[in-house]
């Protein structure tokens, strides 16, 4: 696993006055733990959009913070953005220890392809994106992947207990949920008539329509 580093500045702007550090190219953050002081910080936006973006919230970054002796290790617990310009606003760290158990949810990701999918005889419908997991805070992995060459039948599918992950790697999410399913391509006669009828609506519209104008 890539190591991801961040550099972080203590901050003492507070409160409403956080707005004029945003417009400096600062993000306001907070780090908090259990055993450990919270500390606000601020990092810079561009540098934390990529961190954000390569490590999500489940893996580590290391951090550092310029005021302490040594980087510390820590999990995005909390990530706010602007509504309307999606900016980051403000960001929450969980500083960890390595030995210490933790909570994340890791990305699915997809590899291979299906031959009843490749013949197209059959389309895959994918249900869990994401499975939460628990293990320690060094056993922490990047995502979990599921090979679809597996699924060689239609209505074949794969749970989340037919997941592979290593044995210090604890899954928490319902072990019966759906992660990818291989579904027929027929579309079935009910289903045609859903859409028929759909269709139908728009038609009566239109000569009402056509008759007010008259």
């Amino acid at each position: 696993m890539a190591k991801i580093e961040l550099n972080a500045e203590p901050r003492t702007v507070m409160g409403k006055k956080v707005r004029h550090l945003r417009k400096e190219g600062w993000v306001p953050a907070v780090i908090y733990g259990s055993g450990v002081v919270s500390r606000p910080l601020v990092v810079r936006a561009p540098e934390a959009e990529n961190v954000v973006r390569e490590a999500g919230t489940s893996q580590l970054i290391t951090l550092h913070i310029s005021d302490e002796k040594r980087p510390v290790q820590a999990l995005v617990r909390d990530v706010q953005r602007d509504p309307i310009r999606r900016d980051l606003i403000h960001l929450d760290f969980h500083q960890v220890e390595m030995t210490t158990r933790v909570t994340v949810e890791v990305p699915i990701v997809l590899v291979g392809e299906s031959p009843v999918v490749a013949r197209r005889d059959g389309i895959l419908l994918q249900g869990a994106e994401t499975i939460e997991i628990e293990c320690m805070a060094g056993d922490l992995i990047e995502a979990i992947e599921v090979d679809l060459s597996q699924l060689t039948e239609v209505d074949q599918q794969i749970t989340v207990a037919d997941l592979a992950v290593p044995s210090k790697i604890r899954i928490l999410s319902d072990p019966e949920e759906m992660v990818v399913r291989v579904s027929p391509l027929e579309v079935s006669a009910e289903e045609e008539e859903v859409v028929e009828e759909g269709m139908a609506e728009p038609e009566v519209v239109t000569r009402r329509r056509e008759r007010e104008e008259e």
